[in-house]
């Protein structure tokens, strides 16, 4: 079996170091008013841009695993080296209790398949990372039987990757593991040498963990946190307004992504980013463009709001 690659925290502060990267996702047209750029549109963006270094995501629009052969894999990875690029990691999409209500599907196994696959693209791209989710909470099906499903294909993913030379990084994003404590509890419970963590500070912000927390957060995932990806926002209030009482009852805030130089913004980074000072973190620190976004979705905005990541990563140095 070959293991993970990957840098872990040191746990001493003098050698924490982060390199900038920049996600595809924010030029993939997902979001409204989102430009969208091709995939090598998009990498020679990122160099102009000031970026060495990218996260590609590993489905359509930009880099699905059926859209490149050989051929267009060994001529991806030629333009990559021609521009200067990096490709530091492949976004998977997985969600492993998907299909958890119809037992006759093997669709642990066809999560597992996907992973693995992707984990492929990366060894012939020679990016060492794929970024994959746990699992979204299902109404009506037992939490454990959810969580073990989790566990199953982390493990089955786990055992693809290490195949490849790759390490799956597990971002706290779906509704399985989410919190710290959990994600901790999974990781050793997955016990794979290539599955770690992939940790974020916007998560445990919307869980409303205070900054203390958050900290607390970051020293549980020290043992396994190889990469994190980072992003800012701003909460816009809602109501919904009641006839018969004449009256506004308030309901959950929107949030819309923001730059990360946004003083109003809601994620408290100094906490964030001063935790993973004190545990020695070694890796990047991606960006991501993932919702409607502050002045808009042109290509001209897209870029001014990356520009100010790099700013903001030049002060976490």
């Amino acid at each position: 079996m070959k293991t993970s690659a990957q840098q872990l925290p040191s746990g001493d502060p003098k050698d924490f170091s982060v390199k900038p990267c920049l996600h595809s996702i924010g030029y993939a047209g997902l979001w409204r008013g989102q430009a969208q750029l091709t995939l090598d549109e998009f990498l020679v963006k990122a160099k102009s841009l000031g970026f060495d270094a990218v996260m590609v995501m590993a489905k359509r629009p930009h880099l699905s695993p059926l859209d490149y052969d050989d051929a267009a894999r060994k001529k991806l990875k030629a333009r990559m080296a021609e521009l200067g690029i990096t490709l530091a990691a492949l976004a998977g999409y997985s969600d492993f209790t998907a299909g958890i209500d119809k037992p006759g599907i093997p669709n642990v196994e066809i999560q597992a398949a996907y992973v693995g696959e992707v984990a492929r693209l990366a060894r012939d791209l020679g990016c060492p990372m794929v970024r994959i989710f746990t699992g979204y909470e299902r109404p009506g099906i037992p939490y454990d039987r959810q969580y073990a499903a989790v566990v199953e294909g982390l493990k089955l993913a786990g055992k693809q990757a290490a195949q490849y030379g790759v390490t799956l990084v597990v971002q706290n994003h779906h509704d399985i593991a989410l919190h710290h404590e959990v994600m901790s509890w999974l990781m050793r419970e997955v016990n794979h040498p290539n599955v770690k963590v992939g940790w974020d500070a916007w998560s445990p912000t919307l869980e409303k963990l205070t900054p203390a927390e958050i900290r607390q957060s970051v020293l549980k995932m020290k043992p396994f946190i190889v990469n994190t990806i980072a992003a800012q926002y701003r909460r816009q209030p809602r109501f919904h307004y009641v006839h018969e009482l004449t009256n506004y009852v308030r309901q959950e805030d929107v949030l819309r992504a923001t730059s990360m130089l946004d003083p109003d913004g809601i994620i408290d980074y100094n906490a964030f980013i001063g935790a993973l000072k004190e545990i020695g973190y070694r890796g990047y620190l991606v960006y991501e463009m993932c919702e409607v976004l502050d002045g808009g979705g042109s290509i001209e905005n897209l870029d001014k709001t990356a520009k100010d990541f790099l700013k903001f990563a030049e002060q976490c140095k």
